[in-house]
């Protein structure tokens, strides 16, 4: 019964945890009128763009308590399913540090490919922009939905932050769901080299369309160099696609390498 209620108290979590954020982003649409922006109303928006961050982080944190909580109790009910048998494989020490590794270096990868982390060495900011070196700001006002409030930060002359809330979404969700595939996909790996007879292809397929730009490099080793950066390119254009695309491949992926490492009987085999 304890094992019941972590999952749906996990489930309950994760849900609200994004029905926050969508919440967050539509009310602070709402701001996004540069009429509305006058001397009286900046500090009061200021501090919306303020809340809106700590809710934001709340809503992470939901999330990522949810996630624990169904991921355990899957573990300790021990079904004969393929969400079981995906919590299993990634509840091991090994598995989770394969895990953690791939969040942080995909985020990063992810953020240097999204423009979150910025390096501008033809730029000064303490010049072209009169910064001050280290600081940071939060503009609260005005733009598209998901792209308010902007936080800035200048580390050095030229290497900055520019986090933008649908970013940062993007960021953290594709980065957790190419751990998950990673992590997979490696523990697969390992199993069939101890004569389980699972293709080695098979096994790390979640790692490889866990990245386009990694296919893209993949594959311009074949058409050459001069295609190879049209294809960068391309992808660069396409980048909120790829994303919308990827993202349920993800999800996907997880349970097919689920199935090649599930017994007769419904149990995981590692």
């Amino acid at each position: 019964m304890d094992q019941t209620n972590s999952i749906s108290k996990g489930k309950k979590l994760i849900v609200l945890g994004f029905v926050a954020i969508a919440v967050l982003f539509i009310i602070y649409a709402r701001y996004q009128d540069s009429e509305l922006l006058t001397p009286s109303a900046i500090e009061v928006i200021q501090r919306i763009a303020y809340l809106f961050y700590i809710a934001l982080l709340a809503s992470f944190g939901a999330i990522a308590l949810g996630m624990y909580r169904y991921h355990k109790g899957k573990i300790e009910r021990n079904e004969k399913n393929l969400s079981t048998i995906i919590a299993i494989v990634t509840w091991n020490p090994k598995s989770r540090k394969v895990f953690v590794a791939t969040f942080v270096g995909y985020g990063i990868f992810f953020a240097l490919v999204s423009g979150t982390l910025v390096y501008q060495p033809e730029v000064t900011f303490s010049i072209h922009y009169g910064a001050d070196i280290p600081s940071g700001f939060v503009a609260p006002c005005c733009g598209e939905l998901g792209y308010m409030p902007k936080i800035i930060i200048y580390l050095t002359e030229h290497v900055g932050l520019q986090i933008i809330p649908i970013n940062l979404v993007l960021q953290v969700i594709v980065s957790y769901l190419v751990a998950l595939n990673t992590t997979i996909a490696v523990s697969a790996y390992t199993f069939s080299k101890q004569g389980s007879g699972m293709s080695g292809i098979g096994a790390v397929v979640g790692a490889f369309i866990a990245c386009p730009t990694c296919a893209g490099t993949f594959f311009s080793l074949f058409i050459g160099t001069a295609s190879g950066i049209a294809l960068s390119l391309a992808l660069a254009q396409l980048q909120t696609l790829l994303i919308a695309v990827s993202i349920p491949i993800l999800l996907v992926t997880p349970y097919i390498m689920a199935k090649k490492l599930r017994n007769p009987n419904g149990s995981c085999k590692i």
